[in-house]
């Protein structure tokens, strides 16, 4: 089973909701990231997908959302700039702090990845930087709309052409990336750095990752992305760019303790991820599960129907108890399987009524027959049938 993507929004630094994005495994996350999308590029492009559903596999859930005014996020384009892009990621940290874990990882993907060493030295849970194909200094952006910054600074604003598609950039915009001082932040950010940069980037050069590289204390490590472009178009370059970062990342990143991942409000949340009809990403405790349904009634088989997690409550429930009582009385018990089903039988006045059948193996050679009669008696005994049996109260509130 795949990585699980969930959706998710918060305030960023001017209060406008900022859509997200939440790729994570489904067993527990070991650690938390946030991920930095490049220069007018959105939280869904190939590589900060690519790489986050990626790092999901590792055991690594990273947090990718639209900076201020881009892809499904509320607010104006002409009126970030990176100064408000850092205080997004900032924005976004506490979210993930306040909502699961803080990041322990931060991981930016051209401007982004300046946007990520500008910010590190603000989310102090940070232990290590990646950055990719990143530009030394936040002013390279100003070469994507060389022909237009003159009349920038003579009208205060115009529209520009960056990758075929038009937006507003201010004189404001510009007066903010020209007077960062990034070199100052990565050499005072005190957290491991990993620059990872293409041999033939001909957007940012190589020569950045050399002043990003030289700038850093130690901790450090550059790796070369070869002959990857900037945007790691070719998945075969966003997956080894993921596989080496988690390898990396295995050295600095500790594992969350088992505090910082259980759910304090709730014992279940069900949320849909946004992929495909029906599919439900479900948080258990520290658990992530996947609930869809078959292809044969419109859903995208993505993981068990609803129905088949109520078998499986009522059939590990049943083992898990006949286990117990095993242990207790000390009897020869080697394994217990259950197999179960579900359907509608004709009941009471010709209504349907819902029946489980349920088929209980017990193992074990050194069982007596009275033990073996006892261990199923025992089977109806368990939490969960007692509950499907009982007249059960659901109390249904709305936020």
């Amino acid at each position: 089973m795949g990585p699980i993507t969930e959706r998710a929004e918060f305030p960023g630094h001017d209060g406008s909701t900022l859509a997200a994005r939440l790729d994570r495994p489904v067993g527990a996350a070991r650690a938390f990231a946030l991920f930095a999308h490049c220069f007018t590029c959105g939280k869904d492009i190939a590589a900060a997908t690519r790489i986050a559903r990626a790092l999901a596999e590792h055991g690594v859930a990273v947090l990718r959302f639209d900076f201020t005014g881009l892809g499904h996020s509320e607010g104006e384009f002409a009126n970030a700039d990176f100064t408000s892009n850092v205080e997004d990621l900032v924005a976004a940290a506490g979210w993930l702090r306040e909502q699961h874990a803080a990041p322990a990882l931060l991981i930016g993907h051209s401007l982004g990845g300046a946007a990520v060493l500008a910010a590190a030295g603000d989310i102090p849970e940070v232990r290590a930087v990646v950055t990719i194909g990143a530009p030394s200094d936040p002013g390279h952006v100003e070469r994507l709309f060389a022909s237009d910054v003159d009349a920038i600074e003579r009208d205060g604003r115009a529209e520009v052409q960056i990758a075929g598609r038009p937006f507003t950039v201010t004189r404001g915009f510009i007066d903010d990336v020209r007077a960062q001082r990034l070199s100052d932040r990565i050499g005072s950010m005190r957290k491991a750095l990993l620059v990872m940069h293409g041999t033939f980037d001909d957007i940012v050069g190589l020569d950045n990752a050399a002043a990003i590289f030289e700038a850093a204390k130690h901790p450090k490590s550059f790796v070369s992305l070869d002959s990857a472009d900037h945007l790691l178009k070719r998945e075969a370059d966003a997956r080894y760019a993921a596989s080496v970062i988690a390898a990396w990342a295995d050295r600095y990143v500790p594992e969350l303790s088992a505090s910082d991942r259980e759910r304090p409000d709730a014992q279940v949340r069900v949320d849909e991820t946004g992929e495909g009809r029906y599919t439900q990403a479900i948080a258990a405790g520290r658990h992530r599960l996947v609930a869809d349904e078959p292809a044969r009634v419109g859903g995208d088989d993505r993981g068990p129907a609803p129905y088949d997690f109520l078998l499986a409550a009522l059939g590990s429930c049943t083992a898990m108890t006949l286990r117990m009582y095993a242990e207790r009385k000390e009897l020869p018990l080697d394994r217990v399987v259950v197999d179960l089903d579900h359907d509608k039988v004709d009941g009471p006045e010709g209504k349907k009524v819902d029946r489980i059948r349920r088929v209980v193996t017990i193992r074990g050679d050194a069982l007596t027959a009275a033990q073996r009669k006892r261990l199923l008696e025992i089977a109806d005994r368990c939490p969960v049938h007692r509950t499907l049996e009982s007249r059960v109260r659901i109390e249904t509130t709305g936020l």
